[in-house]
């Protein structure tokens, strides 16, 4: 069983800069994927980044640019800088980590004020 834990949430001002944490603990497998979802109110859940254990990886067209993900394998820590933040950005960040299974942390709100 893996356990999440997300932190760096916030109310932020349109332009400004987040950067989201999410450490994994448990059962974990050396090869997998973390990466973050986000789900804003009355919208579907939606793929926001993703890193593979190897490095690569993977943005939506909405964040590229402005958004880095990063890990620490060692920690088991994956990171969201999030720079010129905009108010479409507000939503709710998941982390999750997929290898056999795939485990959520429960959430942080992120808030863009225009």
């Amino acid at each position: 069983q893996v356990q999440l834990v997300e932190s760096g949430g916030g109310l932020v001002q349109d332009g400004g800069s987040l950067r989201l944490s999410c450490a994994a603990s448990g059962s974990i497998l050396s090869i997998n994927t973390m990466g973050w979802y986000r789900q804003a109110p009355g919208k579907q859940r939606e793929l926001v980044a993703a890193i593979t254990s190897t490095g690569i990886t993977n943005y939506a067209d909405s964040v590229k640019g402005r958004f880095t993900i990063s890990r620490d394998n060692a920690k088991n820590t994956v990171y969201l800088q999030m720079n010129s933040l905009k108010p479409e950005d507000t939503a709710v960040y998941y982390c999750y980590l997929h290898s056999i299974v795939r485990s959520w942390g429960q959430g942080t709100q992120v808030t863009v004020s225009s």
